[in-house]
């Protein structure tokens, strides 16, 4: 077969393929987050603290007329730019659902459950530190993992890591997803304007009613669901970032063309462009151009509109969203003063819930259902990666520092509560990586030998 020869642009060679490479790698992006909050740290914590504190509280204004809308730059950041992230938190939950693990239940039993035990222990560990007042708001902050920074410190380990693993972690990491949305729902919102909630629900109807009669344009999707799901929802008190989840779950998932029809019409469309009479230049003739785009229209065909866009999103959540999330909201000022009366006992139930709470839960309630029978337990998932999966669960970051702003309304509370989960999930990601060195090294021994 003829070699394919392709002209390398330097640009290409010292710019676009190595921005690619790095996108591309499994872990960038929970090292680009893991950075933005050592960002956020530093500057909360430098001579320039009250500069980084004042710039997050000025306001802009949206709307017109009579109906504008204004809120701090940390508000839009948390209830706009956010719910983009939860919009594509929504298409990976539809595309599992539909054809990916959580498709078949006997395979996602077990991760479902140790996500289920992940959720409830870290409550109840964090109720046991804080069993009344306002401070007992908190405990849904455990409760979440962020699947970002969990599977970043997994894909760092390379092939080492049993493909089991990382699978199993991924559906655990999916099913808490849609537990940190549930709870954000029904506990963390605020006073419900039943006349903004119905526009929503007509909003959200017309969505559910394009999909069905065809629509496929995702402008369109876009437009109805920010201009009017979203605004409805941030207006209504239940939080904006439910309106971007059930966005998501309106977009189509069903191709135009099936996979046959596709390569059948391929195949004749590059036969057609191959006897096509090239000319003497470097343009294409206006033969070769429509055979070129009609390649173009069936290929994007022959690919679901949910698929194209959790594709072309998820780098901008990933490397531009959560990113600026991290610089915003975990900047906690951390001095002698915060310590005065001793750790709190939010940061002690933050802390303790997610090291604690989410390695019991999810160890505790898998080796409970595996040893009885109830789900099976696959072979490669040894009880020192377990125990890994259990730490890498602990890391709560993103989502957890998400809820501490719903939670409580003291700033106080919401310092002491992000100091428990960055200290939290700066520990669990090392414990998890160290855990799955060993479990991966004593894999390997027998083979040696």
């Amino acid at each position: 077969m003829e070699e394919i020869k392709t002209k390398v642009e330097p640009i290409d060679r010292w710019v676009i393929e190595p921005i690619k490479d790095f996108i591309n790698n499994s872990s960038t992006s929970g090292i680009i987050l893991f950075s933005s909050a050592a960002i956020a740290l530093f500057l909360a914590n430098s001579p320039w603290s009250e500069e980084y504190h004042h710039f997050w509280q000025n306001s802009f204004s949206i709307g017109f007329g009579d109906h504008v809308l204004t809120k701090s730059l940390h508000h839009w950041i948390n209830d706009g730019l956010m719910a983009i992230f939860f919009f594509v938190v929504g298409l990976e939950l539809k595309r599992e659902i539909i054809g990916g693990e959580l498709s078949n239940p006997k395979n996602a039993v077990i991760p479902i459950v140790a996500a289920v035990g992940g959720m409830l222990f870290p409550a109840l560990l964090y109720i046991v530190f804080n069993s009344s007042g306002p401070s007992l708001d908190g405990w849904g902050i455990p409760m979440a993992t962020d699947i970002a920074f969990a599977l970043g410190v997994v894909y760092l380990l390379g092939d080492r890591v049993p493909i089991q693993v990382k699978i199993f972690l991924t559906v655990l990491a999916i099913a808490d997803d849609i537990g940190a949305v549930l709870i954000i729902a029904f506990f963390y919102t605020s006073n419900i304007n039943t006349e903004s909630l119905i526009v929503g629900g007509l909003f959200l109807t017309v969505l559910i009613a394009a999909n069905k009669v065809g629509v496929r344009n995702t402008l369109f999707y876009g437009i109805v669901g920010i201009l009017g799901l979203w605004l409805a929802f941030l207006m209504s008190g239940v939080h904006a970032t439910i309106a971007a989840v059930l966005a998501a779950f309106t977009i189509p998932a069903n191709p135009k063309i099936t996979e046959k029809g596709f390569y059948l019409k391929l195949d004749y469309l590059l036969n057609e462009f191959k006897l096509s009479k090239p000319n003497k230049f470097t343009t294409v003739t206006k033969e070769q151009l429509y055979i070129l785009e009609e390649i173009g229209d069936y290929s994007k065909k022959a690919l679901t509109p949910l698929q194209r866009l959790e594709h072309q999103m998820h780098p901008i959540v990933a490397f531009i969203i959560m990113p600026i999330f991290a610089l915003c909201n975990a900047g906690v000022t951390i001095n002698s003063s915060a310590f005065s009366n001793g750790i709190s006992m939010v940061t002690l139930g933050v802390f303790f819930g997610l090291i604690v709470g989410k390695l019991i839960g999810v160890v505790g309630i898998t080796y409970l259902f595996h040893k009885m029978k109830w789900a099976v337990l696959p072979k490669a998932i040894t009880l020192k990666y377990l125990i890994a999966i259990g730490f890498l669960a602990s890391i709560g970051f993103t989502m957890s520092l998400f809820i501490s702003e719903l939670a409580f309304e003291n700033n106080d509370y919401i310092n002491e509560a992000k100091i428990g989960v960055l200290v939290a999930s700066f520990l669990a990601s090392i414990l998890g990586y160290l855990m799955i060195r060993i479990a991966s090294k004593e894999e390997v021994k027998p083979t040696n030998q």
